[in-house]
């Protein structure tokens, strides 16, 4: 299929943001922060547990503000003015970390959740986009190819970072200043990929404007429920979009950590995250494929069993070539469970409010991101252990496929 350019400047703030989700979240910052906190007498399992209290609030905060946030944007010039500043929030905070003394650990921390904020923020409104740049028709792969492309940009923003990190900042930096200018490639990745959305990508779909635009807003958040009580599959999704989505980001916000647990180096993490990415570009696009063959549910099933087979083998994990095994794992499904995600629940919705709609998709996203970091962070400090804490998300990935499972007797699949 041939993309519209449009349609390529959609797909390119998944580039730009992509340096952002896999040297900040990922990569560099778990490691470095690890290292500052442990500096400051912070014992290795609590220091995994404060990042993951962290990441719970970070998208705690989108999840408040979601629903607001989602009804306001379907008023007509909102969408973009909504997305550039909370966008403009991450790539400010993000240079942020780059500046902060390495010292101030706790500090460390503040501006990480807001830099989330920033990132969580956009993507809502960055999501409900793809109902303004497709039809249903190409809603799956138009999606899939976001996904894909955003991994093959972090990929290369990764790959500029590590060209840093092995050449020690060609033999001008500390390993603590090629993490800082790691958060600095991040912020300016992120500014340049940004600006063709920002200039070719409008809102096509929107309610009629109104003379109180957040006075409105506010009194359609309770509508909203209403309306999701209206589409009986499109509520239902949701509930099972809540318990695999929970799984699916806490694997991709804790895997680090929970390596660095079980004696893998830092040096090692960074190349398998690397492999991860690289698996993950044409993973996306195949799930994409698979879906105009088959179905998005179909896609979404096998996505969700691949997960279910990472959480139980996270039991064995051990050495070094088990978290290789279980990392290319996750860059199989990884995209292709969200693209297909997004895609499945944009065709379900009213077109001129998705904004709306997809302010709640976020919010149980979000909050489904607060509660698994927690159950991995609690089961790890309480066992010892973090890849029991791993395996623990398998209930969540159940419950999402039970639910999923029985979509279709609820309503016709209109995937």
């Amino acid at each position: 299929m041939k993309l519209t350019k449009e349609q390529w400047s959609w797909v390119f703030y998944d580039w730009a943001n992509s340096g952002y989700g896999i040297i900040v979240t990922t990569a560099v910052l778990p490691i470095y922060f690890k290292g500052v906190a442990q500096a400051n007498g912070v014992t290795a399992a609590n220091a995994t547990a404060f990042w993951g209290y962290a990441n719970s609030l970070g998208t705690l905060l989108v999840a408040v503000l979601a629903p607001f946030l989602g009804a306001l944007a379907d008023y007509p010039g909102f969408k973009k003015r909504l997305l550039t500043g909370f966008t403009t929030l991450g790539m400010v905070m993000t240079l942020g970390l780059a500046l902060l003394p390495p010292t101030l650990w706790q500090w460390l921390l503040v501006i990480y959740v807001l830099s989330v904020l920033g990132y969580s923020g956009g993507n809502l409104f960055y999501d409900s986009f793809l109902t303004d740049v497709s039809d249903d028709r190409q809603m799956d792969q138009i999606s899939s190819v976001g996904y894909g492309f955003g991994y093959l940009g972090g990929v290369l923003a990764f790959i500029l970072f590590m060209i840093l990190e092995f050449t020690h900042g060609f033999g001008q930096l500390s390993s603590t200043a090629v993490a800082r200018w790691g958060f600095a490639l991040a912020a300016v990745w992120w500014v340049i990929f940004f600006i063709p959305l920002l200039r070719n990508v409008r809102q096509r779909h929107a309610l009629s404007a109104t003379p109180a635009p957040l006075k409105q807003s506010w009194a359609r958040v309770w509508q909203t429920v209403r309306h999701l009580r209206q589409h009986r599959q499109l509520a239902w999704f949701l509930v099972a979009y809540f318990c695999y989505i929970d799984g699916v980001d806490t694997i991709f916000t804790m895997a680090t950590s929970i390596g660095l647990d079980i004696g893998i180096t830092s040096t090692t993490l960074i190349m398998v995250l690397l492999a991860v990415q690289l698996v993950a570009f044409p993973c996306s696009i195949f799930y994409g494929w698979l879906a105009q063959k088959t179905s998005a549910r179909t896609g979404i099933l096998i996505a969700i069993i691949v997960y279910l087979i990472i959480c139980v083998d996270a039991l064995h994990l051990h050495t070094v070539n088990d978290f290789w095994l279980l990392a290319i794992l996750v860059g199989t499904s990884q995209g292709g469970i969200q693209a297909l995600s997004r895609s499945y629940f944009g065709r379900l919705v009213p077109k001129e409010q998705s904004s709306e709609f997809f302010g709640f998709y976020n919010i149980l996203g979000k909050f489904s991101a607060v509660l698994g970091p927690i159950l991995v962070g609690v089961v790890t400090q309480f066992t010892g252990q973090s890849r029991i804490g791993a395996a623990s998300l398998s209930l969540l990935f159940l419950a999402g496929l039970g639910i999923f499972l029985a979509l279709p007797k609820l309503a016709a699949d209109n995937s």
